[in-house]
């Protein structure tokens, strides 16, 4: 275990957050011998401090500081304070996330050149692509253990799957099978195989799943090289005369003042916290906040086109069994506007416990209709819609000051309206997903408004030029040479994937980066 590192040692690098960017690289960068201290607002919990009880692992992981939200998007009206369900924990959200890992496909790393100018739509194209993230992407699923690559064999597949597999099949699709899932298939680097539990959003507590918090973490610190500070709750990162960052200013569990200084500062704190941050490090010398010379800080927030489908059958499916997101139809992910929208969309298998499905089903709804669904939970089989949604600049996190904090900080706003790409690809992802239940014989299929999502993305874009966003091909601040953004708030366009795999990549690849830059004397 490392010692700890004097708050006025200005040589570390600091690092706010330890999910799936934050906690990569934090080891990444220990295992090269960089000293790393890494800022975590929340607790640490293990495999066996985990719930297999969703409310009660909800309460124990869940990011519950206040947040307002604003614009016509659904979840503004129904989980009005909830904009998305992240994890408050060390490990961030690679706790709750449910394991499927897929690169991005080709056309996606240059959307604006393929899918031309869409009105009201802020697309740019990604300042790198496929042939040069292809060797991160493979580190990233060694690492996660990756199954369907490599030569880890695929998950098998639970009822729920196999419903969803033959109505897909039967409607002529081809790309169905259970996915590549960051859940071992077999054991595999020092962690067990999947028991098929269904608990994947609540903490694996086999292991079985990969998270930073029993992987990356731990090997960080077991260098020497990382401190990783839970209930370290980040206020605002502060600059020197020369307008280089030189630490950071946290809370602690206390509610306690401390500076850590800082050689180099990463934000890792997730699409929504992010941008706060930086919003809400505003001086006179950057009085819009740090890296803000565009104004794009905060700007172009994506969750993904989400939205679920149910399907009830006259025999029981219990969708409740097995891996929770073992299960993907691909073919509808491809670029083809015939359809009438751009980008392209997956459709998972999903289930949702009881107290969850009550809640999420149809949110303040009562009467017959929704208690006879429920009736039915054990036919049911259920699948999760998840596409790109179209980065658009009035969609955007701010800070609210009329809102604050336990802390006296001004809380994130998130604003967000759906786009008219994002509702033609949601209306035919709808009805694929009930034609392919409906091919099955459901004898009911429930259409599902989106929830709270864990894909936040955007809000510190990567550009080529300075003016179009916050961050360059290698996540460094345009504006600030020492200040780095290493989550999915980096992303320049969301793509149809689960973003983890590409956060991971992109992490690998910031720490080689950065301890080149280090080694250079550049940094």
């Amino acid at each position: 275990m490392a010692a700890p590192f004097d708050k006025t040692d200005d040589s570390v690098v600091v690092i706010i957050g330890t999910g799936a960017g934050g906690g990569v690289l934090a080891n990444e960068l220990a295992q090269k011998g960089i000293s790393v201290v890494s800022l975590e607002a929340g607790g640490r919990y293990l495999p066996e401090d985990f719930i297999n009880d969703e409310w009660d692992s909800f309460g124990q992981l869940a990011w519950l500081d206040p947040r307002t939200t604003s614009g016509d998007w659904r979840v503004a009206k129904d989980f009005s304070g909830l904009p998305a369900w992240i994890v408050k924990a060390v490990g961030g959200t690679t706790t709750h996330w449910a394991g499927a890992s897929l690169r991005f496909q080709e056309h996606e790393w240059k959307a604006k050149t393929n899918y031309g100018a869409v009105q009201g739509a802020n697309l740019l194209d990604w300042p790198i692509d496929g042939a040069e993230m292809a060797p991160w992407y493979e580190k990233a699923e060694t690492k996660l253990g990756v199954t369907r690559t490599g030569d880890r064999a695929g998950l098998p597949g639970n009822n729920n799957f196999k419903v969803f597999e033959a109505g897909a099949k039967k409607l002529g699709y081809k790309e169905v099978h259970t996915g590549r899932m960051a859940i071992n298939s077999s054991d595999y680097d020092g962690r067990m195989a999947c028991q098929q539990t269904g608990f994947c959003f609540q903490g694996c507590k086999w292991g079985a799943k990969w998270s930073s918090a029993y992987t990356d973490i731990p090997r960080g610190e077991a260098t020497g090289n990382l401190e990783v500070r839970e209930r370290a709750h980040v206020l605002r990162i502060e600059h020197g005369d020369d307008g280089r960052v030189n630490g950071v200013v946290y809370a602690d569990k206390d509610g306690v003042e401390h500076k850590q200084m800082a050689r180099i500062v990463c934000v890792a704190g997730n699409s929504i916290e992010s941008p706060r941050i930086l919003l809400n490090s505003a001086s006179a010398m950057y009085p819009d906040g740090l890296a803000n010379s565009s104004g794009q800080v905060g700007r172009n927030y994506m969750r993904h086109l989400t939205g679920s489908v149910y399907g009830i059958f006259d025999k029981p499916v219990k969708m409740w069994r097995g891996t929770t997101m073992a299960g993907i139809l691909q073919d509808e992910a491809r670029l083809d506007p015939t359809r009438g929208f751009v980008g392209g969309y997956e459709l998972e298998t999903l289930s949702l416990g009881l107290p969850f499905m009550a809640a999420f089903l149809d949110p303040g709804g009562w009467g017959r209709e929704f208690t006879t669904a429920l009736d039915s939970y054990e036919n049911m089989a259920g699948m999760w819609i998840v596409g790109e949604d179209m980065p658009q600049e009035t969609n955007r996190v701010t800070v609210n000051s009329d809102v604050t904090d336990q802390f006296g900080m001004g809380v994130a706003n998130v604003n967000y309206s759906d786009h008219a790409n994002d509702k033609a690809m949601s209306a035919h992802a709808y009805a694929l997903g009930q034609s392919i239940y409906d091919a099955m014989g459901a004898t009911r299929t429930l259409p599902t408004p989106p929830y709270p999502s864990t894909h936040n993305l955007g809000t510190n874009r990567m550009s080529e030029n300075a003016r179009d966003g916050v961050v360059n091909r290698n996540g460094r601040s345009h504006d600030i040479d020492n200040l780095f953004v290493s989550d999915g708030s980096q992303f320049t366009t969301g793509a149809s994937e689960n973003p983890t795999l590409t956060i991971v990549a992109l992490a690998i690849r910031q720490a080689d980066h950065i301890a080149g830059e280090m080694t250079r004397g550049n940094l």
